[in-house]
């Protein structure tokens, strides 16, 4: 018997890397302000989800080819004179949703069960859905770090990036596509109503804990995968949804951290207010 034959230790490694994954990923995504585009995304791929279900093929394989048609359509539409980056998620992500509605209405006695898709069951993960996690994460890490010079100024001064001689278009694709596989690697086990907690999160609570950017990304990391594993450990404990558990806690932490740091701001003022 190998460590990996336990459901309990495949749920604590997917989420290790679930955690770590969209703790990094989340750091572009609080940076370029696509916590609208990262929510709506986890239902536009709906569509791809319910062909490959009529198609008998891999739920989630689908779902990531029709996010990533999507997100091409996101940064083409954003190119459009007069629109915006909001606008274009908005117009292509809701239509998207409506397609997978329209192509389910359509089938007579589809019955596919999508609730995992819907929720998530890290519980469930096969040690081929953690290796699958671990090449996603591998190859988007290195995606994240070939580009993070051409990230970081598009993401800051996309002017001066666009002067520069920087493919502006291609970097946004990019970067979304990166968010694309992210979602789809981390749907298994949170589902696509709590991926987006794990995907905003642990960033959001980094940038409450520093203003360093470099620092960001292994502080985010380490809330994910610290938040990943007692979900999965208070979900055996206790009895309850393991993806659940892990998006409370994200919470939760947040919501400390928030206090903590506003409250401390608050005791420096007053102390400063003192007269010597």
């Amino acid at each position: 018997m190998t460590w990996f034959d336990s459901s309990v230790h495949r749920a604590l490694a997917e989420a290790v890397l679930v955690g770590a994954l969209g703790g990094v990923v989340g750091v572009h995504v609080l940076i370029r302000r696509l916590p609208f585009f990262t929510m709506a995304l986890t239902h536009a791929t709906f569509p791809g989800i319910v062909i490959a279900a009529l198609l008998g093929a891999d739920l989630y394989l689908g779902g990531g080819v029709f996010g990533l048609l999507i997100t091409l359509a996101v940064v083409l539409f954003s190119r459009v004179r007069g629109q915006d980056f909001t606008a274009a998620t908005g117009i292509a992500l809701a239509g998207g949703f409506a397609l997978g509605v329209v192509l389910v209405s359509a089938q007579d006695g589809f019955a596919k069960d999508l609730t995992a898709y819907t929720v998530g069951d890290i519980l469930a993960v096969s040690a081929r859905d953690l290796a699958i996690t671990a090449g996603i994460a591998a190859a988007v890490t290195l995606l994240l770090v070939v580009f993070r010079r051409e990230l970081l100024i598009t993401a800051f001064d996309p002017v001066g990036a666009a002067a520069l001689g920087l493919r502006t278009a291609l970097i946004d694709f990019i970067l979304l596509a990166a968010v694309v596989v992210t979602v789809v690697a981390t749907v298994p086990a949170l589902g696509v109503i709590l991926t987006v907690a794990l995907l905003v999160g642990p960033a959001a609570t980094a940038r409450l804990l520093t203003d360093r950017y470099a620092l960001l990304f292994p502080i985010s990391a380490a809330i994910g995968v610290s938040c990943g594993v007692a979900g999965v450990w208070l979900s055996t404990v206790w009895n309850v949804a393991a993806g659940a558990s892990i998006a409370l806690l994200v919470g939760v932490v947040f919501g400390l951290v928030f206090l903590g740091s506003h409250g401390a701001a608050l005791v420096r003022r007053r102390a400063a207010a003192r007269p010597l």
